[in-house]
């Protein structure tokens, strides 16, 4: 096996853009490092981007922020002005594992590890959070929906790397959520997820929404049925109602030894209604 280790962005492109056979992106590891030890990867070239400067760091930008591509999950945690603009990103970021995983994943690994259940897109994916990718042909931003294609497949070309992930500016009163329910107590694969933001106006009500859900379909969903239910109301019980019964018609799960398609259904609808709950609290909404 050979291992790369490059300190510019530059170099990174063009080893991956270069590399013979199988090559993979070693951010935090938590992923590829476990598969390799279980004899279900076996890759020709690991290339380890966590010495390149600026996929280390958290920036503001046009009024978001900028997070590369190899900062752990727990980094993001330590941010006082990220956790306050975007609270349920971070939250998300940080139920991936243990205490000792957050400290070396990433949320570009876990949105490139391209999982249905991954913890960090459906709250990515409702923050409206676009993906920089880099390769051969040089620089391309995409939404973060966009990047899954099924389980583990992506819409990155050969040579290409996510770099980082943008949060946009967050409106004046708005907030964002994300809950999933799990068989256990923590460190598990969400059986269902759902992110929610949303902006209400000064008189308390919703004036855009964005409904992501995880582990219900082949990639984690946009549902924009959902986004409407709760667009031009107070967040009340009605509109709450309403995006349940949107989220539970969007979800087209499995049956698997985590929980059977019907109950991920009734799950998407509940979780929803709670991450709303939540949303709109955290915008200045009225309980």
């Amino acid at each position: 096996m050979n291992y790369q280790a490059p300190t510019s962005l530059d170099a990174a492109v063009d080893i991956l853009a270069g590399a013979k056979g199988d090559c993979r992106i070693l951010a935090g590891g938590t992923d590829l490092l476990v598969r390799m030890h279980s004899d279900m990867a076996d890759p020709d070239t690991v290339l380890d981007i966590k010495r390149i400067d600026s996929l280390r760091t958290i920036s503001q930008e046009d009024g978001g922020w900028r997070i590369g591509a190899a900062v752990p999950a727990a980094e993001m945690g330590e941010n006082d002005g990220l956790v306050a603009d975007w609270p349920g990103v971070v939250e998300a970021a940080n139920l991936i594992g243990s205490t000792q995983i957050q400290g070396r994943c990433t949320i570009a690994g876990n949105l490139c590890n391209a999982s249905p259940a991954a913890d960090s897109v459906p709250a990515l994916v409702a923050a409206e959070a676009v993906a920089r990718v880099v390769g051969p042909d040089g620089i391309r931003d995409i939404p973060v929906e966009e990047v899954p294609e099924g389980p583990g497949k992506t819409s990155l070309k050969p040579g290409e790397l996510v770099a980082s992930i943008f949060l946009p500016a967050r409106p004046e009163r708005s907030g964002d959520a994300y809950l999933r329910f799990i068989p256990r107590t923590e460190m598990d694969i969400a059986v269902v997820g759902c992110g929610i933001s949303l902006t209400l106006d000064a008189s308390g009500n919703c004036v855009a929404a964005r409904v992501a859900l995880g582990a219900v379909a082949p990639t984690v969903i946009l549902v924009p049925e959902a986004a409407e239910a709760l667009v031009g109301t107070s967040v009340d019980e009605d509109a709450l109602a309403k995006l349940a019964a949107a989220c539970s018609a969007a979800a087209k799960p499995i049956d698997d030894k985590r929980g059977t398609a019907e109950y991920r259904v009734h799950m998407a609808g509940v979780l929803a209604r709670r991450a709303a709950v939540i949303a709109k609290k955290r915008a200045g909404g009225a309980a």
